[in-house]
């Protein structure tokens, strides 16, 4: 019982909630409502699935223990995640599920024969899912079956399947309870939500994101790595599941405001040593790099992109510019770069030199001092 409730509350769970990926911080937990209590609850089950009670029956309920609630048909079990007043906000984010208009009641808190049957059917959704997945293949359809679960008391179960089109699982649905002896209730999921129920370590080096927080998945176009400046390579831009990186669409707003003011990448300078190409951005640091057309060397000259506005500015009334950069924007970073390369920061025995004091190295800096113990 330890070893399902840790799982499904997260590796650190704690007095202030756990990492799980439907763990919702209770900033409402010190506020006392006397004058208006609510008995809603909300429960989570398996696979990112959570659902709200009634507390019709005054439990005294805390988070993380594991109760018996009402399903259709029977109960099932699940465990307490969130209690009090937050729970009727939770409520306008997430879709209630009602049985005859009615939000559905809490019966009891868990007893041991609940969770023994609990376990038996939770050992049984591996086998399922794999028979099931044989039995798929031999009616010829196109879809996977990604997972099962068993409802508490094995009289349902939900297969989750992923389609890319359109399949009439109907005489899947008969050969299944046939086999299984159970209510069938079949659910669709997209490839996001398989990664994140599987889960994986990310290129990042972090758990992946759909895994541990993401709940409601967006679309990512390849316009946010273009916005970004990102190689459109499809082996690094595709995530496990084979769509593109959630992360793509983290900071592609920041992006896209750095860029409000950047001139058309598609126009060539002209300056009287020749014509110049735009290769690539530093949107930060509002730079643009440019190579010389018909140049062999590979050599990018970066210039800022108030100066490629003026340059433009001069090529549209056909006047060419002297150079690209001037002397006033190229002394700067050469000071800089020969500060950087003159330190002594990038020595990797910077800490091993004596400290120094008015210009004169110490130089028992390095000796061992004797102290003697007052009297």
């Amino acid at each position: 019982m330890d070893d399902l409730n840790l799982v499904d509350r997260g590796c650190c769970s704690g007095h202030v909630g756990s990492c799980s990926k439907l763990n919702v911080f209770d900033w409402l937990s010190d506020v006392n409502n006397v004058a208006s209590p609510t008995d809603l609850v909300e429960v989570r089950f398996k696979n990112t699935r959570k659902d709200y009670f009634r507390n019709v029956n005054n439990l005294k309920l805390n988070l993380g223990e594991i109760v018996a609630v009402e399903a259709s048909p029977g109960h099932d079990i699940g465990i307490v995640t969130l209690t009090g007043d937050l729970v009727l906000e939770q409520m306008k984010k997430h879709k209630v599920t009602l049985i005859n208009g009615e939000i559905r009641k809490i019966y009891r808190k868990a007893k041991t024969a609940d969770i023994d049957k609990w376990k038996e059917a939770i050992a049984l959704e591996h086998q399922t899912m794999l028979e099931a997945r044989q039995i798929a293949i031999h009616l010829n359809l196109n879809m996977k079956i990604g997972d099962v679960e068993y409802q508490g008391d094995r009289t349902k179960a939900i297969f989750y399947y992923l389609a890319d089109d359109r399949v009439d699982f109907r005489q899947l649905i008969r050969v299944l309870a046939d086999t299984f002896h159970i209510r069938i209730e079949m659910k669709q999921i997209g490839a996001r939500q398989e990664a994140g129920r599987i889960g994986g370590i990310g290129p990042c080096g972090r758990e992946i994101c759909c895994a541990s927080w993401i709940n409601n998945f967006v679309s990512v176009t390849t316009n946010a790595a273009r916005y970004q400046d990102i190689s459109l390579n499809p082996q690094k831009l595709a995530g496990q599941c084979g769509k593109l990186k959630c992360c793509l669409n983290f900071e592609v707003d920041t992006y896209i405001d750095a860029q409000k003011d950047f001139p058309p990448t598609h126009f060539q300078l002209e300056s009287e040593n020749g014509i110049y190409q735009y290769m690539k951005a530093d949107i930060f640091s509002r730079i643009y790099w440019y190579t010389q057309v018909g140049d062999k060397s590979g050599t990018f000259i970066p210039v800022p992109v108030d100066r490629v506005k003026e340059i433009l500015q001069q090529n549209q009334k056909g006047k060419k510019v002297a150079r690209l950069v001037q002397d006033l924007e190229l002394k700067p970073a050469a000071e800089k770069l020969e500060f950087e390369a003159g330190s002594d920061r990038d020595t990797i025995t910077r800490f091993d030199v004596p400290k120094t004091q008015g210009g004169k190295k110490h130089g028992n800096n390095n000796r061992r001092r004797k102290f003697r113990p007052k009297a």
